[in-house]
């Protein structure tokens, strides 16, 4: 029981607000002394998983590749292609994006797109680029905060019921490995197919979501 220590660890560390990184480090060596492990078997355990999972630290050359692109004027860029563009708007671009990740998603890739790769530096400056034009000025702080927050949260709804559409994605091969063990044996085929209609219908929601959210955004700025 001394092994779930690292547990209350965590839980103090975050509730304390502590850097998460720490927190983590500090669960983990707690867990692994309880354990009756010295510290260097313990790095050697972190060091064993990071280097079994390495390519997971491939996602962070995403982050000095944004940098640059954005330093190069990409998000100046986005903004003046979608002024270009009569009939944008910000819930009409937001359910072309909305379309486009669910897609990309249930195809698996799940990391072509994301809060950090595309929605900061391409989906939120086009927004609201539509949006001002719309409105036939800047945006309030408010409005724009607004926008930025409708796009990340259209990536994670587009995300989020998108990718149980790829039969290979983690959330199915365990379920199908939980009933397997149950004794019930369901191909990840099955379960890919019954996620096509919550994808719908998340679509259909959000999209008049974003259309209503179009409309509103729009009367608020212009005082209608």
């Amino acid at each position: 029981m001394l092994t779930l220590l690292g547990v209350l660890v965590v839980m103090l560390g975050f509730a304390l607000r502590f850097n998460p990184l720490l927190v983590v480090i500090a669960a983990a060596m707690t867990s692994g002394l309880a354990a009756g492990l010295s510290p260097i078997e313990v790095l050697t355990v972190f060091g064993k998983a990071f280097r079994t999972n390495r390519y997971v630290s491939v996602a962070w050359l995403v982050l000095p590749a944004v940098g640059v692109l954005e330093r190069a004027g990409l998000k100046e860029q986005a903004r003046t292609t979608i002024l270009r563009l009569k009939a944008a708007s910000a819930g009409r671009i937001l359910i072309a994006y909305l379309a486009l990740r669910q897609l990309s998603a249930a195809l698996g890739l799940t990391q072509a797109a994301g809060h950090a790769q595309t929605v900061r530096p391409l989906l939120a400056p086009m927004t609201e680029a539509a949006a001002e034009a719309r409105a036939g000025g800047a945006l309030s702080d408010n409005s724009r905060e607004r926008v930025r927050a409708m796009s990340a949260a259209t990536d994670n709804v587009g995300l989020f019921f998108g990718e149980d559409i790829f039969l290979a994605i983690g959330s199915i091969l365990l379920i199908v490995g939980f009933l397997d063990q149950s004794g019930l044996t369901v191909e990840p085929l099955a379960l890919s197919v019954w996620a096509i209609p919550s994808a719908l219908a998340a679509f259909v929601v959000h999209g008049a979501r974003l259309l209503l959210f179009d409309r509103g955004l729009v009367k608020d700025e212009v005082g209608e």
